[in-house]
């Protein structure tokens, strides 16, 4: 049985699309998921699972969000592995942890698109593109940065953004 992380987007944020943990991990575990955590409120979990993970198994758990809640959850599915390298292509030192982020995309982006992030980033901040993941430095914080808010729409592609601490927890949670 493998583990896998699994990072919602947009669930229980200014108390829209309220999606309770208890019901998240009853969903994993009437797909077939065994050994289900989350970590704090906003979709990360943290699972077992003997099926191999598809892009079907996927569509299946948004749909039962779906049908269950009302509202359909963008789903970013990643293995041990894919979250062990997520943290070991991190370019960033870790010794300010709120400052670093990483933004998951769906797919891959238009690397000419990196140049338009360029302008609008400021003198402190820095940012890396590597496998599908956007590492985001931003001292002055994350609220702040005109960088973090546009990442998606310059890009171009679906992203969920988690902080250093997630993703450690993350990290130490797929290692239980």
């Amino acid at each position: 049985m493998d583990k896998y992380i699994a990072l919602l987007r947009g669930i229980n944020v200014g108390g829209k699309n309220i999606l309770p943990m208890k019901e998240l991990v009853s969903i994993f575990q009437s797909l077939g998921a065994s050994d289900v955590s989350t970590y704090i409120q906003s979709g990360n979990v943290v699972f077992t699972s003997a099926i191999a993970l598809r892009q079907d198994w996927s569509e299946k758990l948004t749909q039962k969000v779906q049908e269950l809640k009302g509202f359909t959850p963008q789903l970013l599915l990643l293995s041990k592995a894919d979250l062990t390298r997520a943290i070991d292509n991190n370019p960033f030192p870790v010794d300010d942890p709120k400052s670093i982020h990483f933004f998951f995309l769906a797919q891959d982006p238009e690397t000419d698109k990196l140049v338009e992030l360029a302008k609008i980033k400021t003198d402190s901040e820095q940012y890396h593109l590597k496998e599908r993941i956007f590492y985001l430095y931003a001292p002055d914080g994350f609220g702040r940065s005109k960088l973090a808010a546009r990442v998606e729409k310059i890009l171009g592609v679906p992203t969920t953004a988690r902080n250093w601490n997630s993703i450690v927890k993350l990290a130490q949670l797929s290692e239980i």
